[in-house]
C-alpha cells in the first residue's frame, strides 16, 4: 500500500477543501484518488447507533450506493462502520477520513475495514503524519474534511453536544444540505 502525499497546490487536491477556513496544507492518501472527481456524499453519526439508526441508516446508504454515489465517513465505531460496510456490501465506493496517521489507525478494531476499503477501490486519507495519534481535537479536524468533501451531509442520531452535531453545524454554515435520522427515543 503506497501512501501518496498531496499538497494543497496539486491539481488532484480536492477543491472543496480549499474553501475551508482552516484548509489542510496537505493530505496523505492510500487508494483510489479518482474518487475526488466524483460527487460525494458525507455521512456521520453516533458511535452508539441504535437498531433504528442501523435500519434506516443502512437503507439510505444502500440507496445512495445503488445510485453510484460514493460515501465519505470517518472509520469510527458505530455509524461510520455502518456506512463503510454498506458501501462494501453493495459494491459501492467509499472514502474514510482518519483522525490520525496511517501508522496509528484508530480505532484498532477497524484495521481490517481500513484494508477492505483500499482493496475494494476505495480511498483512505488523513491530514496527519504517519505516527500521529488521534486526539479529541483531531476528530473535529477530521470531521471538517468529511463535511467539506460531500455535496450534502446525512447525520444519524447525533447527540446534542457531540462531534457529530459540530459537523452538522459546519455543514449548515457552509450552506450544504443537511439531512438527519434522529434518535427514535431518548431513554
Amino acid at each position: 500500500m503506497d501512501i501518496i502525499e498531496i499538497n494543497c497546490t496539486d491539481n488532484i487536491f480536492p477543491k472543496q477543501l480549499l474553501s475551508l477556513k482552516h484548509s489542510p496544507k496537505k493530505l496523505f492518501a492510500i487508494g483510489n484518488l479518482d474518487l475526488f472527481k466524483e460527487d460525494l456524499f458525507s455521512v456521520v453519526g453516533t458511535r452508539k447507533i441504535s437498531e433504528y439508526g442501523v435500519k434506516y441508516g443502512k437503507k439510505i446508504c444502500k440507496e445512495l450506493v445503488l445510485r453510484d454515489i460514493p460515501l465519505v465517513s470517518g472509520l469510527a465505531i458505530g455509524t461510520d462502520t455502518l456506512v463503510h460496510n454498506t458501501c462494501l456490501e453493495y459494491d459501492g465506493k467509499t472514502i474514510a477520513v482518519l483522525p490520525c496517521g496511517f501508522n496509528k489507525i484508530y480505532p484498532k478494531e477497524n484495521k481490517n475495514l481500513f484494508k477492505k476499503i483500499i482493496k475494494n477501490n476505495g480511498l483512505v486519507l488523513t491530514e496527519y503524519e504517519h505516527n500521529v495519534d488521534a486526539t479529541s481535537k483531531s476528530f473535529l479536524e477530521r470531521n471538517r474534511i468529511i463535511m467539506a468533501l460531500g455535496k450534502g451531509l446525512l447525520v444519524i442520531e447525533a447527540m446534542k453536544r457531540s462531534g457529530t452535531s459540530v459537523t452538522a453545524d459546519f455543514a449548515f454554515k457552509s450552506n450544504k444540505k443537511v439531512y438527519a435520522i434522529p434518535r427514535k427515543s431518548w431513554k
